[in-house]
């Protein structure tokens, strides 16, 4: 049946819903490239919260969804941008799912890698800052996941100049008990980032960046770069040390920051991978197999959709993402801590459902299409 989905313009267009399922396909590790995604939390939709309280989680929905994420071949990055970190969800929240997400990566043999920021204070000095790290970073270690040291809001306030981020990083890395990833999350995602690594300008940024590496490669794993500039990217990729990986986080890019060049490639930590994951593995299991131009033709063609939900302001992208697994059946509701499910508007909602069911991205089209007209009749129905 036509449904009729309201428009940017405040207009309505007539939108045939397809009915063909996604045919589910696990499998194994992937191969050639290295692959996590970002994980959303489901929160509890029958919580007496506010906007500004402590985020109320459902446990066993969040938890489920991760086993969805290892069951087909992906790595889950946890505590990040994506699961509201700064944005609903406090360090007391994160930690908790920190530890138990890292318990069921082990009960399943699924890989996990953890997010260590300074959330749990607003500001101070730098010896504070560093006190903050430690104590997530103890919190990652001892839940045994991989530690990613994300970007401070803190540290981007405090610090006088780019010494101060080679001497903070360069003990936290000396401190870390295994390689670690590093996260240059750009302004673009966080307006309180911008200058970070002690410069606005981004040319002299990177400098900063690859001296942190070039004294420690090797407690660097990786880098995860989240600055939607893929020549920057693959510029910044080509001169890291060797053993030390790039993961993409280019939400715009990324099919060919993956694929990569003569040159070499980008592996992966995107959040876009977190409504995308069947698809995303079946993209790099094809690419395992040496079909390059059979992962693009796969992958490409989900960018209009990945563009879509990181459109400005793009730290609201989670909206979107929390509104997919929604309707694709892997939670019940469509209710984000923090309230951050009123951040994008419903012609906004309205184009993620055409694009996403465009792609067959649905286990149940009949399904997300009834979620999308009930959310259609909470906003009063169409004109």
């Amino acid at each position: 049946m036509t449904i009729h989905l309201p428009g940017p313009d405040g207009g309505v267009r007539a939108y045939e819903p397809r009915t063909e399922p996604l045919a589910p396909v696990t499998g194994g590790p992937l191969a050639s490239r290295t692959v996590f995604s970002a994980a959303h939390v489901v929160a509890d939709p029958f919580a007496d919260t506010t906007p500004d309280s402590p985020a109320a989680v459902d446990w066993d929905a969040t938890l489920a969804f991760r086993r969805h994420l290892w069951s087909h071949g992906l790595g889950v990055a946890e505590a990040m941008d994506t699961a509201q970190r700064g944005m609903g969800l406090d360090w007391a929240g994160a930690a908790e799912l920190i530890r138990r997400s890292s318990a069921e990566a082990k009960a399943v043999g699924g890989q996990i890698a953890c997010g260590v920021g300074t959330d749990q204070i607003a500001g101070g000095s730098l010896a504070e800052i560093r006190a903050a790290y430690e104590e997530q970073l103890a919190v990652v270690e001892e839940s045994g996941a991989q530690a990613i040291l994300m970007a401070s809001r803190a540290l981007a306030a405090a610090a006088s100049g780019p010494e101060d981020y080679l001497d903070l990083y360069g003990h936290l890395l000396r401190q870390a008990g295994e390689p670690v990833i590093l996260h240059w999350l750009g302004p673009m995602f966080d307006p309180a980032l911008d200058g970070y690594w002690g410069s606005a300008d981004l040319d002299t940024a990177t400098e900063t960046f690859l001296d942190v590496i070039a004294a420690h490669p090797d407690k660097v794993d990786g880098i995860k770069v989240s600055l939607l500039d893929a020549g920057r990217e693959v510029a910044l990729r080509r001169r890291l040390p060797e053993g030390v990986r790039c993961y993409t986080g280019d939400d715009f890019h990324y099919p060919e920051l993956i694929a990569g060049d003569e040159q070499g490639f980008s592996h992966a930590l995107l959040g876009i991978f977190d409504p995308l994951a069947p698809l995303a593995a079946e993209a790099v299991r094809t690419l395992d197999t040496g079909d390059t131009a059979g992962f693009r033709g796969i992958l490409d063609p989900t960018v209009a959709l990945s563009r879509h939900l990181f459109r400005n302001p793009t730290r609201f992208y989670k909206t979107g993402v929390v509104f997919l697994a929604w309707l694709a059946g892997h939670q019940d509701h469509f209710t984000m801590v923090g309230g951050l499910q009123s951040a994008r508007s419903l012609p906004h909602l309205a184009r993620a459902y055409e694009l996403a069911d465009g792609l067959g991205l649905f286990p149940d089209p009949a399904l997300a299409e009834a979620r999308m007209r009930s959310l259609l009749t909470v906003h009063g129905g169409m004109r």
